[in-house]
Order: structure tokens, then sequence, then C-alpha cells
């Protein structure tokens, strides 16, 4: 069994527990500080909405030896506004510009081809209106609403709605945190980031519903048992999904690597970097919030019933109760051997009810006149010690007295 394997089993038995629940607000800083970066990305640069978001022209050029930046310059001052000018495999360029009618692409073509050396009929052209790129992001929105309120009445029937609540602040947390990379970085927002969205927001869920189901499992009977808090049990499931989260994530992210670095990167795809980056990020964030985010938040909500506060303190009321029984005793054990112990009591210490029995058989306990005192038998040295009982009965008298009168 390979190590991340044998970790993964002893995570499962809870020999090794990582304790992820009673550090939530580390994780809720860690969280906080990338939001308030991601928020800060979008207030400042914003997002670059592509051609299909605002409407604009798409120009491709035939291979070329004319830079990015000359290919660049060139566009904005034939359109007057910014251009985005990427070069492709083939040696082409892909020049980018929003916000162009059919009117001005003409002329700006024309403009664009003779700076760079090309015939105007080389230079594609493809015209996307402002009214598709409209109805595009209605129905991206729409569908992202639709999503998340069916997920929540799904999560809300499956679980209880406090997990439904929890694994929305988790997507939400993913959705701010993938937008303000892009806003950062400075990506294109096209269709194919959209798409790259929505994938990683059902990742995200399914990673979340796994960890919520083995919580659940553990929680079942949480008020039947005494030993472990809900917060112990909720760290336990955590800990038993740990290793299937961390590589379920880490098979994931690298075909996408794959695609944002070979694909994007030498191969200059378009479409294929803006699914690749959301994915990625996506990605990232998902696994973090499904273990770090979403479960501490169901922990901190429950801890809020008053049937989980009880339990709770009856847990802690009995450890406390265990520790302090355990040195009770203790100290009474160490206070009979302060005592002299067993050994220092005295030879009646061992007598035992059988004493008090034979004490109370006496004449003087019966109210009876007291005779001679009868002469007892020693025995001889060597014979060992002969049972007060048997020397006190009178057939044992006479027979050792029959016995020492055939003897004499």
């Amino acid at each position: 069994m390979t190590r991340i394997g044998a970790l993964g089993a002893r995570l499962n038995r809870g020999e090794v527990v990582t304790d992820i629940v009673s550090r939530r607000k580390l994780w809720y800083a860690v969280s906080a500080l990338l939001i308030v970066v991601s928020l800060a990305g979008l207030g400042v640069k914003g997002l670059f909405m592509g051609v299909e978001f605002q409407g604009g022209a798409v120009f491709t050029t035939p291979a070329t030896q004319v830079t990015v930046e000359e290919a660049r310059t060139s566009a904005q001052e034939a359109t007057g506004n910014d251009a985005r000018v990427q070069r492709l495999g083939n040696g082409s360029l892909r020049i980018t510009v929003t916000g162009l009618d059919t009117q001005t692409s003409n002329s700006a073509r024309a403009e664009i081809a003779e700076d760079i050396g090309v015939a105007p009929q080389d230079l594609g052209v493809e015209l996307v209106g402002p009214s598709w790129g409209d109805q595009m992001t209605s129905k991206a929105l729409t569908g992202m609403v639709i999503f998340l309120v069916l997920v929540s009445v799904y999560l809300a029937i499956t679980f209880e709605w406090r997990m439904a609540l929890a694994a929305l602040v988790a997507l939400l947390h993913d959705l701010v945190i993938t937008v303000g990379v892009y806003a950062l970085v400075g990506f294109e927002v096209t269709p194919g980031t959209v798409v790259g969205v929505l994938t990683i927001l059902g990742y995200s869920l399914y990673d979340t519903v796994v960890v919520f189901d083995k919580v659940n499992e553990n929680t079942r009977t949480l008020t039947k048992q005494s030993r472990r808090t809900f917060e112990e049990l909720a760290n336990m499931g955590l800990n038993q999904t740990l290793v299937r989260s961390v590589n379920t994530s880490v098979v994931a992210l690298l075909p996408v690597a794959g695609l944002l670095l070979i694909g994007a990167g030498l191969l200059g795809g378009g479409m294929l970097k803006d699914i690749a980056l959301s994915l990625f990020v996506g990605l990232v964030a998902g696994t973090y919030s499904s273990i770090m985010i979403a479960t501490p938040i169901v922990v901190d909500l429950k801890r809020r019933q008053p049937e989980v506060r009880a339990h709770t303190r009856r847990v802690l009321a009995k450890r406390a109760k265990a520790a302090d029984g355990g040195g009770d005793d203790a100290d009474a054990a160490d206070g009979a051997e302060g005592a002299g112990g067993p050994d220092d009591a005295g030879p009646d210490a061992d007598a035992g009810p059988a004493a008090d029995a034979e004490a109370t058989d006496t004449p003087a306990d019966s109210g009876e006149p007291r005779g001679a005192e009868e002469p007892r038998d020693v025995a001889p040295a060597g014979a060992g010690v002969v049972s007060p009982r048997r020397q006190d009965t009178p057939g044992g008298r006479r027979g050792r007295g029959g016995a020492a009168g055939k003897r004499r």
C-alpha cells in the first residue's frame, strides 16, 4: 500500500486526526483575504468582456511577421477603441475590438490591412451584434440562478437547510475567487469562461456533497452516544474523506493544467485558454471550500441548536467527571498507602466475620454463667497450629483425650 493510501486508511479508522474544524477561524480569515483581493481586482481592473457579450468585431490575419504590439496600436488607431491581440499557433493574429458596428468595422478592416501589409480581403472579419451579447449574458445569469435554486432545494431535502446554506456559501466563495482571478489576470470573458465557471460550480458541489454525506452519517445518532461532540464527529467525517478529495482534485487538475499551460501557452488557443483558466482556478477553490469552509459553517450553525449545545455540555461534563473520578481514586489509594496499608493493620484485621461470629458464641455474650475454664491440649512443637474452632468442640476434646489415654 502506498503512503497516501496508508494515510487515508489511518484517517478513515481515526488513528490519525487532522484538526480542521477547530481551526475554522483561520480558514475563514484566509478566505476573507482571497475574497477581498478578488473584489479589489474587480473594482480596480474590472472584467474585459468579450465581443460575444458587448458586441464588436474579430479580425483574423494570415500568418505575418507583425508583432502583437504593432497590431494592437494599428487596431486602436483605426477604431478608437481598446483592442486585444493574440498570436495563434499558425503565426496569424486574432484582433478583438469591442463596440463596432458593420459600417465602422468595414473602414477599420481596410486601415488595419493596410497597416500590417495584407490585402483587405485576406483579413477575415467576424461581427457580433450587441443584442446577441445581451441575450447571452441574460441566459447565462438565468441558468446560474436556476442552478443555485435547484441545488439548494436538493440539499435541503437530502440533508438539511443548514447544509444547503453552507454549500451555497462555498459556491459563492468559489465564484467570487474565480471571477477575481480573471479580473486580475486580464483574460477575456467569453462563452468558454461561462462554461468553465458552471463546470467548476458543479464539481465544487459534488465534492461538498460527498463530505456532507459522511458528516451526516457520523452525526445521525448524535444524541444516542456521549463519547464525541458534533464538532468532533464532523471533523472525523472530514478526515475520512480528506485523502479522497485531494486525490480527486489532483487527478482533475492535471489535464486542466495541461490545457492551460500547453494548449494556451504553446499553441495559443483562444477559447481553450478561457475554459482552462476558469476550470483550474475553480477546481482549486472548490477543493479548498468543500474541506475548509462548508463543513465548518455547518458546525457553527449546528452549535446554535439547543439539543446540540445540551449534548456538547453532557459530553464535556462526562469527560470532566471521569477525569475527576480517576483523580479521587488515585488520591484515596495514596492515602491508604500512607496510613500503613493492610500489612500494618495487625493480626485482628484478617479475622473478618468469622472472628465476630465466634465472639458472639462465648458464654459471656449469651448471658450464661461462666464455669471453670477447661484445659486445652497444646500441640507439640512442629505439629503445626490447630484450628481454634476445632479445639473448642467437645468432640474434638474427647477424641484427643481418648487417644491420649490409650497412649498412656
